[in-house]
């Protein structure tokens, strides 16, 4: 019987090889992102983890198809640079609002049915910008400490039911992350020290 195991985040970057690993070493992986890139072992569920109702509805059709999810890897994100005084409102809200809103709303989706069956493991991915935070990258350093602070208080809430939290803290990873970061064009004061970072 493979583990079912569930990663956001599986179309791309650590999120993919994250599931291919875990594909390759004999679990039925399910594979939430928002756009389909087929790969062999993995099961692809449309869904933007910053959609409640889409993430419920995701999450119940893994629970229909699988009968359960052993195993959460949180790993939907995305990053924004620049200097913090010229970075918007909304570019700073859409940072929280997917790297932090959007894992709460999956394991908040994922945690009643680990509670019925009396166990799972959750595994988030923030970053060591979370304890060390990144000049130019305020935004997703904050993202990343709020992780932190969420995995922490978390572990403690759901370990009577013999559910496991962690974090998981990379550094510099060989993606096409740092390519795809938002990029805030007006820098002022701050443009040969943004350019530099």
């Amino acid at each position: 019987d493979a583990l079912p195991i569930l990663v956001t985040g599986g179309s791309g970057g650590i999120g993919r090889c994250t599931a291919l690993s875990l594909a390759k070493a004999g679990c039925r992986v399910f594979e939430f992102s928002r756009h389909e890139k087929p790969a062999q072992g993995l099961e692809h569920i449309t869904a933007d983890v910053t959609d409640e109702a889409a993430v419920k509805a995701a999450v119940e059709e893994v629970i229909r198809l699988a009968g359960r999810v052993d195993i959460l890897v949180c790993n939907a994100g995305f990053g924004i640079s620049g200097a913090a005084e010229f970075t918007s409102s909304a570019d700073a809200h859409a940072q929280l609002v997917l790297n932090l809103y959007g894992m709460d709303n999956t394991v908040r989706a994922v945690l009643p049915h680990m509670r019925a069956r009396g166990g799972g493991r959750i595994v988030c991915m923030s970053s060591i910008a979370g304890i060390l935070p990144i000049p130019f990258q305020l935004w997703y350093s904050v993202s990343k400490a709020a992780i932190d602070a969420y995995v922490l208080a978390l572990q403690n809430e759901v370990r009577p039911f013999h559910i496991s939290a962690c974090a998981v803290l990379p550094g510099d990873i060989k993606s096409g992350f740092t390519a795809a970061r938002r990029k805030t064009e007006a820098s002022g004061a701050y443009g040969e020290r943004v350019a530099r970072s």
